[in-house]
């Protein structure tokens, strides 16, 4: 990507987080609390054609119906401003950032894929649109060690220590059915599986690209152009392709899984 490129793609980002900060501003007003970012913005490996724009809003108290339909139908515009992969946010109360509690109530999610759903009837699925989520356990981890607070103050004062457990059960729950997954999503399980084993055996928090950084170095030399490959493919524009059958995508995560369950 040439310098041009990459600045253009700066300054695409920050309309669209500016956009999602004026919107949080506007609907929730001293409700908010705050408006942080992970994912790969956070890491600094983001890829317009491979990542989507991670973030959670914090309020202090729950949002109305109204502004969960305004909030929804802001995203969507905003969308549209968006890489392919999207937005993927999570509202969540104060509360339950300062006080953790696993799995982690949540009061809206908006991705991909809620939008048909958003579609077909806005005002039920906002009604109906909350719950738990042992994926904010992960979320909340990223954002305490490597997030970015677009509004509101920093993170160490919002969000309080996400205990080990919860969040190694956590992304253990995100690779959990990697055998059947690895097929259809090669780059986003390879790339897991390394950075859930990297937290296994050394306790670090990884992006999945650093992931592949660590499985290169740490796992059985045999896997090293399958994560080589899937980094590679990770931050570029290129499609994960290999001359290879399903077999050794299925050794790759039969054996990654038995490291990281069987510990």
């Amino acid at each position: 990507m040439c310098v041009k490129e990459l600045k253009s793609l700066e300054l695409q980002i920050q309309k669209v987080l500016e956009q999602i900060k004026a919107t949080c501003m506007d609907i929730f007003s001293t409700n908010l609390v705050g408006i942080y970012i992970h994912g790969s913005l956070a890491f600094g490996c983001f890829n317009w054609d491979k990542s989507d724009i991670d973030f959670i809003i914090v309020t202090r108290l729950s949002p109305t119906l109204q502004e969960k339909e305004k909030l929804v139908e802001d995203l969507l515009k905003i969308d549209k401003m968006c890489p392919r992969k999207g937005l993927e946010m999570s509202l969540v109360l104060e509360e339950y950032c300062h006080d953790f509690l696993y799995p982690t109530p949540f009061e809206l999610h908006f991705s991909n894929a809620h939008k048909q759903k958003f579609f077909e009837n806005l005002s039920e699925y906002c009604a109906h649109m909350n719950g738990t989520d042992k994926d904010l356990a992960a979320h909340f981890t990223i954002i305490k060690q490597s997030g970015i607070a677009l509004y509101g103050e920093k993170a160490d004062g919002v969000f309080g220590d996400v205990p080990k457990a919860n969040y190694l059960d956590s992304i253990k729950h995100d690779i959990e059915n990697a055998v059947v997954e690895i097929v259809e999503n090669p780059i986003y399980i390879i790339l897991n599986l390394c950075r859930v084993l990297a937290y296994i055996k050394d306790d670090v928090v990884l992006s999945k690209q650093q992931g592949a950084y660590w499985g290169l170095e740490n796992i059985p030399v045999k896997y090293a152009r399958l994560i080589d490959k899937a980094e590679e493919s990770y931050r570029s524009a290129e499609p994960f392709s290999m001359d290879i059958g399903d077999a050794l995508l299925t050794d790759f995560s039969g054996y990654m899984l038995k490291q990281i369950f069987e510990r």
